[in-house]
């Protein structure tokens, strides 16, 4: 079987050929814990804005089982940039005990749709990462910029924020796997963020974090990582200033179970594997575009998703859920997403077809599974746990081609997207 997504049409049964570039399987390799999104404040916004039945069909496409199949997905800790504004879940000053701790405005819109998700998926793992911490945990009062103030005391009050999280989106119905203490921790930004050194990563969570969460059935992936970035913070932002940095300190490193690496840190991605085999890595963060979701920005996520499997991803998590309007954040950057609602009018986008031709055929505890030969770097290959391979292929050329695996061939339309399952 073949299914065949091109800039003029959607998810068409595709067509057999004669004859093929040929290709073989090769080594498999690591086994896939799943396909997602994030959720956000703005995301829920836009869906709202659609009609129920509308934003009904949109949510039973990511995430039932016979549709997207959408079972690993990301939320936030207190405001992303992508919430309506900045906030924490815990703003009074010096409250190291969080009495004041509350998850109260995210059951305004954030909950309810991440519970929309848990409903329809039953095999639903959620992770989640903080933006910022509480501003009076930083050396400065602002939630963009700045870093955090590592005293023994703030450490230990914000681990004790996590474990409250973590404890209480249980309570709520959203129980997590994973917790990543910091979202890009290489950048200051204009919206919330906090930077730390790996080193500094590495005192929290092996003294703090690792402890608190002891018992709570979530692991902590180290993460999400945007580095080793090319500009002027290529001198401070190597791999082995933050993970390398972190899996030399033996008490961080009886707590990290994983690794989350988005934006740049693609390139730490080799480096990872080659020293640490047994880290699970996971793509955290889909590249987000500049709110064109054209067909060119697909075609490129779809390489950057080959680049993920094939350097020993596990899962990989697309961005922004839906958008409106102009796609615009509440500081000015326009996004891509898998939905855009203009004029309460739902429109897929590209982006959307592409991660429905992973997610819909590849399962939870499939393995990834090389392939080999000419044309084999439009292709990422798996095998699922029944023994069907499923081969996702790209032709970015302007004209049709075909290619030949275990015996037959698939045509590949002009500019398309494919999805092959082989029996």
């Amino acid at each position: 079987m073949i299914i065949s997504t091109t800039k003029e049409n959607r998810w068409l049964n595709g067509k057999k050929a004669d004859a093929g570039i040929k290709l073989t399987f090769g080594e498999k390799k690591q086994k896939i814990r799943g396909f997602g999104t994030c959720f956000s404040e703005l995301g829920a916004k836009a869906l709202n804005s659609l009609d129920p039945k509308e934003k009904e069909k949109f949510l039973n496409e990511l995430f039932d089982s016979d549709k997207c199949n959408f079972n690993y997905c990301r939320t936030p800790i207190g405001a992303s940039d992508f919430s309506l504004d900045f906030y924490s879940y815990n703003e009074t000053d010096g409250d190291y005990e969080m009495k004041s701790f509350s998850i109260e405005r995210d059951k305004n819109l954030l909950l309810p749709l991440i519970k929309e998700g848990v409903k329809r998926q039953p095999d639903m793992q959620m992770f989640a990462s903080p933006w910022c911490p509480p501003l009076w945990l930083k050396t400065k009062k602002t939630y963009s910029n700045g870093v955090f103030n590592p005293t023994p005391e703030n450490y230990k009050a914000y681990a004790l924020y996590f474990k409250k999280y973590v404890e209480a989106y249980k309570e709520n119905g959203v129980p997590l796997v994973h917790i990543h203490p910091q979202n890009e921790p290489c950048s200051n930004q204009v919206f919330p963020s906090c930077v730390w050194t790996g080193e500094k990563m590495a005192d929290f969570i092996g003294g703090y974090l690792g402890p608190a969460l002891e018992g709570t059935g979530v692991d902590i992936f180290f993460g999400t990582i945007n580095g080793p970035e090319g500009d002027h913070r290529k001198f401070y932002t190597r791999y082995h200033n933050y993970l390398g940095y972190a899996m030399q300190d033996e008490k961080a490193r009886k707590y990290i179970k994983g690794v989350g690496y988005q934006w740049a840190g693609k390139y730490a991605l080799d480096q990872t594997r080659d020293d640490y085999p047994e880290l699970e890595i996971v793509q955290t963060e889909s590249e987000c575009g500049g709110g064109e979701n054209s067909w060119e920005h697909m075609m490129y996520i779809f390489e950057l998703m080959r680049q993920y499997f094939r350097h020993g991803a596990s899962a990989y998590v697309y961005w922004n859920i839906a958008l409106e309007g102009d796609s615009s954040s509440t500081w000015g950057w326009c996004q891509n997403s898998l939905m855009h609602v203009v004029d309460g009018k739902p429109n897929y986008t590209p982006e959307f077809y592409l991660m429905k031709h992973f997610a819909h055929f590849v399962k939870r505890g499939a393995h990834y599974i090389r392939i080999n030969g000419e044309f084999s770097s439009m292709c990422v290959g798996f095998e699922n746990p029944n023994g069907e391979k499923i081969v996702v292929v790209s032709n970015p050329y302007k004209a049709d081609k075909a290619i030949e695996i275990e015996g037959k061939a698939y045509a590949l339309p002009a500019e398309s997207i494919n999805t092959i399952v082989i029996d």
